[in-house]
């Protein structure tokens, strides 16, 4: 710096022990334009701002609140399917309990019904048996009485064979042969 310069900021009055102070016109357009800059911020971008920010808060917090309901949702759901899964289960249980106690109940009954008929059948054979033993105790008299006869006339010598009399004796010597008395070897020593 120039003598000339020093002398000169000397003489407008500015003290030249200050040097880094800077000139109080630069102090009072500074000031100026700060408080142009701070409206402006104040005005404009501040609001803006605050505007910005409540609108990510909202949906910051909106979406925090959507992902716990969402998660209530969830879990709701999941209590909900557990319950009827647990439903179902006690269901299967019962049907199947239910299925194994009829399953019993049709052994049961097709066992009576399996012995009611193994009793009819052996019934109906015990009949048809005495049916035919019927049968054949008629057909033996006749045949034994027909052979009696048919003997008898041999070793007496004469016809016996008129059916009525025949009849009546051949009954006669078998109802007293059933009762028990005449026995059958004295039949064949009085022959």
């Amino acid at each position: 710096m120039s003598l000339a310069s020093v002398v000169a900021a000397e003489s407008t009055g500015w003290p030249s022990g200050f040097p880094l102070l800077p000139h109080p016109a630069e102090i009072i357009v500074g000031l100026i334009a700060f408080a142009i800059l701070y409206w402006l911020v104040k005005t404009k971008v501040v609001p803006n701002m605050e505007k910005l920010y409540a609108e990510r808060t909202a949906a910051i917090e909106g979406g925090m609140q959507q992902a716990e309901e969402a998660q209530q949702q969830a879990q709701a759901a999941l209590e909900q399917y557990q319950a009827q899964l647990a439903e179902a289960r006690a269901e299967a249980a019962r049907i199947r309990e239910e299925a194994r106690e009829q399953g019993a109940a049709i052994v049961v009954e097709m066992r009576g019904h399996a012995q009611s008929e193994a009793a009819r059948i052996t019934e109906a054979a015990h009949k048809q048996i005495e049916a035919e033993r019927q049968q054949a105790v008629v057909s033996l008299r006749a045949e034994v009485g027909r052979l009696s006869t048919d003997l008898a006339s041999r070793i007496v010598g004469e016809s016996l064979h008129e059916e009525a009399r025949q009849k009546g004796i051949v009954d006669r010597f078998l109802a007293e042969l059933e009762a028990g008395e005449i026995q059958p070897e004295k039949v064949g020593e009085d022959a």
